[in-house]
């Protein structure tokens, strides 16, 4: 069976956010849609998987809402349903920063389409920063990118007004262009970025992931895997699944090079938090991996923990 899943975000005013909440579950457990939706003042923000066709209308309702008319999804493609259900939740921001007044909706950076980033990117004028956390620039980025090593997008905005005081300091006014996975994280950074009194900023438009399926492998400048909140872990380039898995102790991806450790062990611990887990933790942990190999044994699938938030 083919799968699509459907990343998408659309920044729009949604006054009426909480009382479309469960016209739009009801639709789309109707399709048999499973994922997660996020639904908040200032727009919309999910990840959904399904048939093709169940994708389409899932879409189609979404364009329907007022202001949403041209939300745009990265799509790609696997053979199993990469989500164990379907949440649709209310939020008080789509992505959240914790910044009042940050409001994309009002200012916002340049779009800059994946066919014009590589130019963008290789002027020596143009400081290029991933706005995305910590574990997930670990397995890939683009050539050159500045890490924040942030832990949340949360911790976003302290780092890059410490960033800007160092270029003030060194007298640079350069341009600044930022990407994450589908666009909607640098979208929001670039409206804060834009709010401290900063003209020249940019961000790629519909995020990694388009550029992955819009620039041809031989052209790019990202190296490495792209990670996405999924039971994928990470894709590489054309979109397949990548190298990668998940801690279902601690959330973090997992390289193959890690699996090798002995620290490592399945469902319970990864080199990354073996110092982190209580005895009794990992007690847990086993009890619950048991569970998941039964069902495995079985042929059912298990509700094992979701990928890590932003």
């Amino acid at each position: 069976m083919t799968v699509r899943v459907a990343a998408f975000y659309k920044f729009f005013r949604f006054p009426d956010y909480a009382e479309r909440r469960q016209a739009l579950a009801q639709r789309f457990c109707g399709l048999g849609i499973k994922g997660s939706v996020l639904l908040a003042g200032e727009g919309v923000n999910g990840t959904i998987a399904g048939r093709p066709e169940a994708i389409e209308a899932a879409l189609a309702e979404l364009r329907a809402l007022p202001g949403a008319e041209d939300l745009e999804a990265k799509f790609s493609e696997t053979h199993e349903m990469p989500f164990a259900r379907l949440k649709v939740r209310l939020k008080r921001e789509i992505v959240t920063m914790g910044v009042p007044g940050t409001d994309p909706n009002a200012l916002v950076g340049t779009y800059v389409k994946p066919a014009d980033w590589n130019t963008l990117i290789s002027d020596p004028d143009t400081v290029l920063i991933d706005t995305r956390n910590d574990y997930e620039v670990a397995l890939g980025t683009f050539e050159g990118a500045i890490d924040p090593q942030t832990e949340s997008f949360r911790d976003f905005p302290e780092w890059f007004r410490n960033f800007r005081a160092r270029l003030e300091t060194e007298g640079r006014k350069p341009k600044i262009a930022m990407f994450c996975t589908g666009g909607i994280r640098c979208e929001k950074a670039t409206s804060f970025v834009k709010a401290e009194g900063i003209d020249d900023v940019f961000h790629l438009q519909g995020g990694i992931l388009k550029y992955l399926e819009t620039v041809p492998e031989s052209e790019t400048k990202w190296r490495g895997e792209c990670y996405v909140f999924d039971e994928r872990v990470s894709v590489r380039h054309d979109l397949t699944p990548g190298d990668h898995v998940l801690c279902h102790a601690c959330g973090r991806p997992v390289s193959p090079e890690a699996r090798q450790s002995a620290d490592y062990v399945e469902g319970i611990s990864c080199p990354a938090c073996i110092s982190e887990m209580t005895d009794e933790q990992r007690a847990r942990f086993a009890e619950r991996q048991r569970q998941i190999d039964l069902a495995r044994a079985r042929g059912e699938k298990h509700m094992a923990p979701a990928p890590r938030d932003l």
